[in-house]
């Protein structure tokens, strides 16, 4: 994955998903820490759209723990064929302490993955230049810096549709959406000023975020819209 335009995602557990993926997705997102064995699901993967993998820690709103296994989880998914993509938490990238997250960065790229950085909000949405500053250092680790909001209103969708927008015409590769109802419509909306990844169940009884649309539905604004 390279993301040099929108890139939707079926978000979820389960590479089973992927046969009614195709249609609307450009790739898989697999979120390790919600599957039962991640590792071999990739084994046996022989599906045909990419994958993005993402072992999300506790802290940062997934089921994985803060741990070295985590992250050895993480470098022998990205040395799969079918993974082209892989996430790390800004968090971990800048945290001081015994588990090094840099070197899943450093794996992915030695074979061949694009790297996005991600940060989380779950309370709120942080003013626009607090996002943009955010968004500055995870693009300084990442191909892609990935922030994800909490929107109380309309207010709060704009600050990030703004921080976006400022970042991608800096030339910055940025994905971008806020959680909550108050945020829903920002997930086909953000791609108009710029950001480069969209989530999506393929069923929406299986949604990993507040406020996702399932994925075909998602596919159908995105397209109309643009």
């Amino acid at each position: 994955m390279d993301f040099d335009s929108f890139t939707l995602l079926a978000a979820g557990a389960d590479l089973a998903d992927e046969p009614a993926a195709r249609e609307d997705a450009d790739g898989m997102e697999l979120r390790m820490d919600f599957a039962d064995e991640p590792l071999a699901m990739l084994d046996d993967y022989e599906g045909d759209l990419p994958v993005l993998v993402t072992n999300r820690v506790e802290w940062e709103g997934g089921e994985a723990a803060d741990d070295a296994a985590r992250l050895d989880a993480l470098e022998t998914a990205v040395e799969h064929d079918g993974v082209t993509a892989v996430d790390v938490e800004l968090a971990a990238l800048e945290a001081e302490g015994e588990h090094d997250a840099a070197r899943v960065v450093s794996h992915a790229r030695d074979h061949g993955a694009s790297v996005v950085v991600s940060t989380h909000d779950f309370e709120a949405t942080p003013a626009e230049d607090d996002i943009v500053a955010r968004l500055e250092r995870a693009c300084e680790y990442g191909d892609v810096g990935k922030i994800a909001t909490t929107a109380r209103d309309r207010g709060d969708v704009l600050a990030l549709l703004e921080a976006t927008h400022r970042l991608t015409e800096a030339g910055e590769t940025v994905a971008t959406m806020a959680m909550g109802e108050a945020g829903r419509h920002s997930r086909p909306v953000a791609p108009l000023y710029g950001s480069r990844i969209g989530y999506a169940p393929v069923d929406p009884a299986d949604a990993t975020a507040p406020g996702q649309y399932d994925l075909a539905t998602l596919r159908r604004l995105v397209d109309q819209l643009s």
